[in-house]
């Protein structure tokens, strides 16, 4: 054999295994782009979707569960309309944290002074101190309906919470947040378990029932409370400040907010649906607890509603326990001009990371107190939050106006005539639930 022709059968032996390996590795690739287009769209997922589920939360859940016991399906025309009004004003709130690049209580500090400040944080202060504690108690109630005691999972809850916190990072945080909203789904699998009669839901949506009794009202309030919580705004926009949304991805954030908004009180609706159809046609029309809830839906909704149900319960309190402590933070941090961030450790963000613990330890402390009337702790919390949330919601709707703060991106007239009448409307009720209290404490 000729040494050409030897050099050019060692050479093609010698690219054989490259032809080989190459199919492959064009194979894997074809796969991985296929994977790439399957999972594009829930990359969008973030901020948006992790601030309105975090309203489905032991006091929201207790709210709808109270208003499906009481009223039916009457009034789930209010999640209809108060679904616009959240999708306006979650909106602001992440435009404002992407084009300024700062948190709310930041912003406000700079454009208001010190003393408007001082009044929006004590607001939140107050009634995030009140909710967080009501989520340690969701989940203890949760806990126990699933048959392990509270005096265990509400310290483990705590640990976990915490270090998520302050031991991890944004991205592992905004990560392990998605993946608790996961169990929500629980509650339309126990909604189509209930049997309602789904032409008499759509005919609730449609045409409101009004009702003039003080605790009608009170509850009205309760749902608007529980589903525009200010926290929300106040984490939504910190987070997206936090990520770094830049202002080319503001279309983007808007899809994330508002399938965020849209599937959080999906999930509110099937709630009062479920509690509906099996218990208020059943002539159950007061619930004194969760487990009260629970147990109620199992003969209608069948042998696995009631797990169905703590499931939800508790990814729903350990979402909104992770979210409110980490917002107080933001706004208390932000306030002070101090140092913020979620992983920051003691000496980097001392007022962030302390924060933060003081109100974890607090939440999980209280909610080990013994014979706790959790559904109307939950739903006492929840009116709380209905009567201070136009505070937050006003300056929300006067920043997003601005010219010289916003640009070219200040809010149109139709967001901000949307976002007002928000306002105006949640004064108005909280008025009148001051006054129904007033006149008639025990009608509530």
């Amino acid at each position: 054999m000729s040494d050409a022709r030897r050099a050019k059968e060692t050479d093609a032996g010698a690219r054989e295994p490259e032809i080989e390996t190459a199919r492959p590795t064009a194979a894997r690739r074809r796969r991985r782009a296929r994977i790439v287009r399957l999972v594009a769209p829930l990359a969008i997922l973030g901020p948006g979707l992790i601030a309105a589920n975090a309203s489905n939360d032991a006091g929201g859940v207790a709210a709808y569960a109270s208003v499906g016991a009481r009223y039916g399906y009457d009034l789930l025309w209010v999640i209809v309309l108060i679904t616009v009004s959240l999708i306006v004003v979650q909106e602001m709130a992440g435009r404002m944290g992407v084009v300024t690049g700062k948190g709310f209580a930041e912003v406000v500090r700079e454009h208001y002074g010190v003393r408007w400040t001082t009044v929006v944080m004590f607001s939140i202060l107050i009634t995030n101190l009140a909710i967080g504690i009501s989520e340690f108690v969701g989940i203890g109630a949760a806990s126990e309906l699933l048959h392990v005691p509270r005096e265990v999972t509400v310290p483990l809850a705590a640990i976990l919470v915490w270090t998520i916190l302050v031991r991890g990072s944004y991205r592992w945080a905004e990560r392990i947040f998605i993946a608790m909203t996961i169990p929500f789904f629980a509650y339309p699998i126990a909604a189509v378990l209930a049997h309602p009669h789904w032409g008499t839901v759509g005919h609730a949506i449609v045409k409101p029932q009004l009702h003039t009794s003080p605790r009608y009202i009170y509850l009205v309030v309760a749902i608007v409370g529980a589903t525009v919580m200010p926290f929300m705004q106040l984490y939504l926009q910190s987070a997206v400040a936090e990520r770094g949304v830049r202002v080319e991805e503001l279309r983007r954030q808007r899809l994330d907010i508002v399938g965020g908004v849209i599937f959080a009180n999906l999930i509110a609706g099937f709630i009062i649906i479920s509690t509906a159809a099996a218990l208020f046609t059943h002539g159950i029309t007061n619930v004194g607890s969760t487990a009260d809830v629970a147990r109620a839906l199992e003969p209608f909704a069948g042998r696995f509603a009631k797990e169905l149900f703590a499931v939800g319960l508790l990814g729903a309190s350990l979402l909104a326990a992770a979210i409110l402590p980490v917002t107080t933070a933001y706004v208390i941090s932000e306030s002070f001009g101090m140092e913020k961030g979620v992983g920051r450790h003691f000496r980097e963000a001392p007022v962030f990371t302390t924060t933060i613990t003081v109100l974890i330890g607090t939440g999980a402390i209280v909610a080990l107190i013994p014979g706790l009337p959790v559904i109307t702790l939950l739903v006492a919390v929840q009116g709380l939050n209905g009567v201070f949330a136009p505070i937050t919601l006003f300056f929300l709707w006067r920043l997003s106006r601005d010219r010289e703060l916003m640009g070219e991106w200040r809010s149109g007239r139709l967001l901000s005539a949307v976002a007002g009448a928000t306002v105006i409307v949640m004064t108005i009720l909280s008025l009148v639930l001051l006054a129904a209290m007033a006149i008639n404490p025990g009608g509530l």
